[in-house]
């Protein structure tokens, strides 16, 4: 009798043990696809914040015309090629699933045609409207 319940709870345990392998077979490989969804989403999120913050400056220069200045204080976490032009600013982030998504901020302006690139970490960006100058200018300081 005592050979029988020790037979029964091992037979238990091996199917619990069985039940977790498979458990873990499956589930191991959607949970990584969620976390680089989540972290995509995030890098996405972050980039289009950088990008709203500096179109608010661009708009906020604009709107007051020559002589004005901003510098703000961005802080990135990795490297991003921001391209800017006249009506729009926009960069690429890249995916972990290696594909590009395009992130872009609408605004007017009379800045020329450039590029920045914030470096990881502290950045800090410079939109101003010199006094007797046609054209804005935006730099990294």
């Amino acid at each position: 009798m005592k050979d029988n319940r020790a037979q029964i709870s091992l037979e238990y345990i091996l199917i619990f043990a069985i039940s977790l392998l498979v458990l873990m077979i499956f589930t191991l490989p959607l949970a990584d696809d969620s976390i680089k969804n989540t972290v995509d989403v995030s890098d996405s999120l972050n980039a289009r914040y950088c990008m709203s913050n500096i179109a608010q400056a661009i708009k906020e220069v604009y709107g007051e015309g020559q002589g004005s200045k901003r510098t703000l204080d961005i802080d990135s976490d990795k490297q991003i090629r921001v391209s800017v032009s006249d009506s729009y600013i926009s960069c690429s982030v890249k995916l972990k699933s290696n594909s590009n998504k395009q992130i872009k901020e609408s605004f007017k302006s009379n800045l020329k045609k450039t590029s920045i690139t914030l470096n990881e970490g502290k950045n800090a960006i410079i939109v101003e409207w010199p006094v007797g100058s046609e054209n804005m200018l935006i730099y990294k300081k």
